[in-house]
């Protein structure tokens, strides 16, 4: 089974973001005990008096807040980008994301439009690896948000009924939400999901260019990444030069 950890980053409901975010991790059942590991012994250099109550948040740790709060500068962006550094090194990590405008979308939610591309493109890995033998079910394990009620009945709606692009055949259930302080694999998706915000909303590519290269792709073309943007607002991100060759 796959493993996807979702996180948000960005908020419907606060007029000065343009863009919401979800994204996450997916990978092997066997691998989220590696990687937590790899996390611990990090937040063990940073905070050695409470490594275990050190969380991994992308916004908290750039802006000095809650346990980052007294954590040297340079000391914190090098962690968030060590952090990040651990998922681009390894080839078992596949990245997904949807950064959605939200005029793009309006009258529509954008967590739920951002939420119905990343089920389908996550049903699409899936469906490859069984094309290639390697028949896998997938689970979604997200963050706890007000989002809840709403994704999981979208989810549950998608496998019965279908989306806007057919029906997704490869999710196991409907997805588990769990507090992101209760597994360093949601962490890793908030960090994913803040970098990702910041380069779609702000054009800042420092930590999003650390793991652009493990977003789902296949034979050159990227599928674990999409930008839902107005028609008639220009833009040079990843996704849309892609769209456009």
């Amino acid at each position: 089974m796959y493993l996807l950890y979702l996180d948000d980053s960005g908020s419907a409901d606060n007029p000065a973001d343009r863009h919401v975010v979800l994204a996450g991790v997916a990978l092997f059942e066997r691998q989220p005990h590696w990687f937590s590991e790899r996390l611990d012994a990090l937040a063990q250099r940073v905070w050695p008096d409470n490594p275990a109550g050190l969380e991994f948040r992308g916004g908290d740790i750039l802006s000095g807040r809650k346990h980052w709060r007294g954590v040297p500068r340079q000391v914190r962006h090098d962690a968030y980008a060590e952090a990040l550094g651990i998922l681009a090194g390894s080839g078992q990590v596949h990245l997904f994301g949807a950064a959605v405008h939200r005029a793009a979308v309006s009258p529509d939610d954008p967590m739920e439009r951002a939420f119905e591309q990343i089920c389908n493109r996550f049903d699409k890995f899936l469906a490859r690896l069984h094309r290639r033998g390697n028949t896998q079910r997938g689970l979604i394990i997200a963050d706890e948000s007000t989002y809840e009620t709403s994704l999981q009945g979208l989810a549950r709606d998608f496998r019965t009924v279908g989306h806007r692009w057919g029906q997704l055949y490869n999710l196991a259930d409907v997805p588990l939400f769990v507090n992101s302080r209760a597994t360093r694999m949601v962490q890793y998706a908030d960090m994913v999901a803040y970098a990702t915000r910041r380069y779609f909303e702000k054009g800042d590519a420092t930590y999003f260019d650390i793991v652009s290269h493990r977003f789902d792709a296949e034979g050159g073309v990227v599928h674990g990444l999409t930008h839902l943007r107005p028609a008639a607002e220009p833009c040079n991100c990843v996704c849309c030069r892609q769209k456009r060759s």
